[in-house]
């Protein structure tokens, strides 16, 4: 029986407005999980459970098959020796009638001779000792006659008995045979039984993985947002209509760039604010490498900007979440910002001013490379100034490939650092977003 599960799947950034309300929601789903996992281990002990009977009764089907068919062959080897056994009897019957023949024959002869007178037995014997050894003969050719018929006739009921105790050994066989196929055809049953439950059992443990998954991921969703609550001013849209009035907004505002690129360089660059960074995150709900501080992940030319950054938004520059990639145990790099992913010398950089920019424009100070509607402007002035507002395809790859390398060519520092991969993936993204705008889903 499946749990009754509360639709988690059903909520939105409105079902938790602060940071209290969305850990509670979290707690909650927690719960749930927990819940699952107890069903999801308890079903797949009940699988295994399941799974061991089918294949004890499998063992056991085979073992009977076999032994039908050895009481099978028995069987018909029985058939065979109680046929040749009735062929003996036969063979025996036509002896015993055959000697009775010759015995009645032999009878009648010391019979006629015993009803011969004196003068007869003188006359047809050339002696009166010719007649008593002719005598004699025949009554031991009599005794052996009768003696060969007894011996037959012992044959015969030998033969009877080994007959019948052939046909009992039959019939004992074949019962038993009889009853191995219906213990057979039990366990056959047994085994169907058995695999139906296990395949229910199945059915019920792929739902309750599903909705495992399911929590999870609504669960991920809860922390992102209890992560947007965290930072100051930090309040992505999910909504893709919201996200694309963002991105048009920007882009106009910096010249002409396509909302397009913008959404597809920001999906690659933090999943539109999902991922703004796991490192220097201690204290904050969704924090992988809370060991790893901002001095650990970027570079020390960067550190004081990161920490003038901070200190004029008011935040902590040790629990200030950054990009890391974390790759054997070794930190490879990091140190970005926000949905944009700035560097923090790129976004104090006063030749590029991109921080001035985006507060000219919005006209909100100090700007937050972790706020939305700055991080999205300010992506848009990056990629303006690699020609992006042209919206020629081979101007925005060149911006692209500037925003991970600082150049739009494609050079060899460039292509170790996934260079080729990088654009190829943000021009993909961006095209899904332009066929979404011209179709008028946005």
């Amino acid at each position: 029986m499946a749990l009754v599960l509360p639709n988690f799947t059903a909520l939105s950034q409105e079902d938790c407005q602060t940071i209290k309300e969305c850990e509670v929601l979290w707690g909650k789903l927690q719960e749930e999980i927990k819940k699952l996992e107890g069903q999801i281990a308890k079903t797949e002990q009940e699988k295994k459970t399941l799974q061991n009977q089918i294949n004890v009764l499998r063992s056991r089907i085979q073992q009977l098959e076999l032994q039908i068919q050895q009481g099978n062959v028995m069987i018909k080897d029985l058939g065979y020796q109680i046929k040749d056994t009735e062929a003996s009897i036969e063979q025996t019957s036509l002896k015993i009638k055959d000697s009775r023949e010759k015995l009645a024959g032999i009878l009648r002869v010391i019979y006629e001779e015993d009803q011969k007178g004196l003068i007869e037995i003188l006359l047809s014997e050339a002696s009166l000792s010719g007649f008593f050894d002719n005598l004699m003969a025949l009554e031991v050719l009599n005794l052996k006659s009768q003696e060969l018929l007894e011996n037959i006739k012992d044959l015969k009921l030998s033969l009877e008995k080994q007959k019948e105790k052939l046909d009992e050994e039959k019939e004992s066989l074949a019962q038993t045979v009889k009853v191995q196929t219906i213990q057979k055809q039990e366990s056959e049953t047994a085994r169907k039984e058995q695999e139906k439950l296990r395949d229910m059992k199945e059915t019920q443990y792929q739902q309750y993985l599903k909705e495992k998954k399911e929590l999870e991921k609504r669960a991920n969703e809860i922390m992102s947002r209890i992560a947007q609550l965290t930072l100051p001013g930090l309040a992505v849209p999910r909504d893709p209509k919201e996200l694309y009035e963002l991105a048009k907004w920007a882009g106009s505002a910096a010249g002409g760039v396509r909302p397009a690129l913008i959404l597809g360089l920001l999906e690659v660059e933090s999943a539109l604010g999902v991922n703004v960074g796991q490192c220097n995150c201690a204290g904050q709900p969704v924090c992988r490498h809370p060991e790893l501080s901002y001095k650990q992940v970027m570079r020390s030319n960067q550190w004081a900007a990161f920490e003038a950054i901070c200190q004029e938004l008011g935040l902590n520059p040790n629990t200030t979440p950054v990009s890391c990639y974390v790759s054997g145990g070794a930190v490879q790099m990091g140190g970005a910002m926000g949905p944009a992913q700035f560097m923090p010398t790129t976004w104090l950089n006063p030749k590029s001013d991109y921080k001035g920019r985006v507060e000219n424009i919005t006209g909100v100070k100090p700007a937050n490379p972790w706020r939305a509607r700055d991080a999205f402007l300010a992506a848009a002035l990056y990629l303006a100034d690699w020609n992006a507002g042209t919206q020629n395809r081979q101007s925005e790859i060149g911006a692209v490939t500037a925003y991970l390398c600082g150049t739009s060519s494609m050079t060899a520092a460039c292509s170790r650092a996934g260079g080729e991969w990088y654009r190829n993936k943000v021009m993909e993204k961006a095209d899904f977003w332009q066929a979404q705008i011209n179709s008028g889903a946005l």
